[in-house]
């Protein structure tokens, strides 16, 4: 079946960076090229010109650079705050400027909104500063004696992890930014307007809400590191300590934040879905839970129609793929949980991972990809019915208020699935006319991909961000090619350096399995590793066997997506599925 979707979402004409100010293109390069070559993912612009060249560089580098774990480690400290810094200028530089050239925002939510992350985003720059600075002091020339005393980073991070501290009452108030700045788009037309015309530029990659819950997350990074180099130091290396008390100061945040985050990760997932999901008013009522989103194929008298279905903890939601240019979702049908009841059905319909959803309502048949999907969401639904259950009289009071076009609830299913024909061929076509990167969000990602995520996911995504140089390697190509990625939100964004405000193109990980390279592959080369979904398939390279091992982690964690139930299951075993 073919994916319709663009494995790299990079605009065909010529592409131009800018500088921060947007005043001269700093480069530009052609993209005419696209579609040469053998592979349709080959985009020209992240090609393998000069590849041997840049290969013995790299090898150069790598004889003069320490080797120690923990260089590697403050290494990729640094490398995340970059990319951190650039998602806080997403919001302090990029969204600020758009909504003050058109006079969007009420000036208390301007005040709201920048006072709370201003202060943040200038004590990071600080904070970035003082890492280049010990970093290429560890890489240094300088005499042995100097030199040793730079060898650390614990320092570092004990003197910013008590001034950060300082900043914990702006964080709290994060949760008040979202819903404000939420409350407002729905009120005033001008600002929901500059607001998506936002996220469909270049700089925003993902959406826009999304960045305001960077810096709480920041916070879980620096505790994983921290956590990382206290296992590495033993307890009498002169780093040890002063990582140890860093470790417990970020600790303190973070707990104290802890509960912050869950509810604004769960705020923000509504709101997006909210966005991008036509036919429902009020999806983020207060106590709503999102449990889970994915394709399904739901039997009907055309026989097995795909649909994407989303479920929460009051409700259940199947939509199909709009004719709309803006690509939405359009609900098709809503299935309260109180009184619902799953079963598995495979023998009844001889259809493979098959199972019937009995609502109040209506009663409905459907297929998932794999036994595993089938799995994943018979037990969300088993487990979310019986929780609606302890909440009953509130969810029918939230299903009452939010629900805006009823009539679809008594009519019969066939007027409903009408449309379905139109949807299966438009949603090919809106996708190449799509910007590049609105089809990045999860819920695209899923439809294409036939598979789903949960909140849960999403959770353990947030822990599994990195970035940093790689070399890549197409499958049919000689030369690697050096990039700086980025991996968040299930998907690796490609830039060509560091201080690029925008990616120039992005892979959607969902479904793909990372491995080490096969014989038959003919890599020669140290500390690589393979993506592969069905026929695509790329190769990164990292510099040292710590970074190699971290890429590999971050991917493997983030895109093997484990029902609850076999959570404890051997890594491997996560990974067979996702095919």
């Amino acid at each position: 079946m073919s994916l319709g979707l663009p494995e790299e979402h990079a605009p065909l004409a010529a592409l131009v960076l800018k500088s921060p100010l947007g005043l001269t293109p700093a480069f530009q390069v052609n993209l005419n090229a696209a579609g040469q070559g053998s592979s349709p993912l080959l985009s020209p612009v992240l090609s393998d010109a000069g590849g041997a060249r840049m290969e013995e560089d790299e090898e150069m580098k790598r004889k003069r650079y320490p080797t120690d774990k923990a260089y590697f480690i403050a290494k990729e400290i640094l490398a995340t705050e970059r990319t951190y810094l650039k998602d806080l200028e997403v919001i302090t530089v990029w969204f600020r400027s758009a909504v003050i050239k058109e006079n969007a925002m009420p000036e208390g939510l301007m005040t709201l909104l920048f006072s709370n992350i201003d202060p943040i985003y200038e004590f990071h720059r600080g904070f970035l500063k003082e890492i280049e600075q010990r970093l290429s002091l560890w890489e240094g020339k300088t005499n042995a004696h100097v030199k040793g005393d730079y060898q650390r980073i614990g320092d570092v991070m004990l003197r910013n992890m008590r001034t950060l501290k300082e900043f914990t009452n702006y964080l709290q108030k994060h949760d008040e930014v979202l819903t404000e700045l939420e409350k407002a788009t729905k009120r005033l037309k001008k600002l929901e307007m500059v607001y998506k015309e936002f996220e469909l530029q270049k700089v925003c990659y993902l959406p826009l809400n999304t960045f305001l819950l960077k810096p709480i997350q920041r916070l879980m990074h620096y505790k994983l590191v921290l956590g990382r180099l206290c296992k590495h130091y033993t307890a009498e290396h002169r780093d040890f300590a002063d990582c140890r008390n860093a470790l417990r100061e970020v600790t303190e945040m973070t707990a104290q934040l802890q509960h912050s985050l869950i509810r604004l990760e769960n705020f923000q997932k509504l709101s997006e879905l909210q966005h991008d999901l036509i036919g429902i008013d009020n999806l983020t009522a207060p106590g709503r839970e999102f449990i889970r989103e994915g394709c399904l194929y739901k039997l009907t008298k055309k026989g097995l129609q795909q649909r994407m279905f989303f479920l929460f903890s009051d409700m259940l939601l199947y939509t199909s793929k709009g004719v709309t240019g803006t690509n939405q979702f359009k609900i098709h049908g809503h299935l309260p949980l109180h009184g619902m009841l799953v079963e598995e059905s495979e023998n009844e319909w001889a259809v493979p991972h098959c199972f019937t959803i009995y609502s109040a309502q209506k009663t409905i048949v459907v297929a998932a990809s794999t036994r595993l999907e089938m799995g994943k969401w018979m037990e969300d639904l088993n487990v979310a019915i019986e929780m609606a259950k302890k909440s009953t009289e509130k969810s029918d009071m939230l299903l009452e208020n939010s629900v805006c076009n009823r009539s679809n609830r008594s009519s019969d299913e066939v007027s409903l699935e009408q449309e379905s024909e139109d949807d299966i061929h438009s949603s090919r076509s809106s996708l190449d006319r799509q910007s590049h990167h609105r089809a990045n969000t999860t819920m695209h990602v899923c439809w294409y991909r036939n598979t789903s995520v949960s909140m849960t996911d999403h959770s353990v995504a947030v822990e599994n961000q990195l970035s940093g140089y790689l070399l890549r390697k197409f499958k049919n190509s000689n030369g690697w090619q050096k990039l700086w990625v980025v991996f968040t939100n299930f998907c690796l964004f490609f830039y060509k350096t560091h201080q690029d405000d925008f990616p120039l193109a992005s892979l959607p990980l969902l479904g793909y399995v990372v491995s080490s390279p096969a014989e038959a592959d003919g890599i020669q080369k140290d500390y690589v590793f393979k993506l592969q979904f069905k026929s695509h398939v790329y190769f990164f390279r990292a510099e040292s066997k710590y970074t190699f091992e971290r890429w590999m982690e971050v991917i493997k964690r983030a895109t093997s997506s484990p029902a609850r139930s076999s959570l404890q299951l051997p890594k491997d075993d996560k990974d067979s599925h996702s095919d």
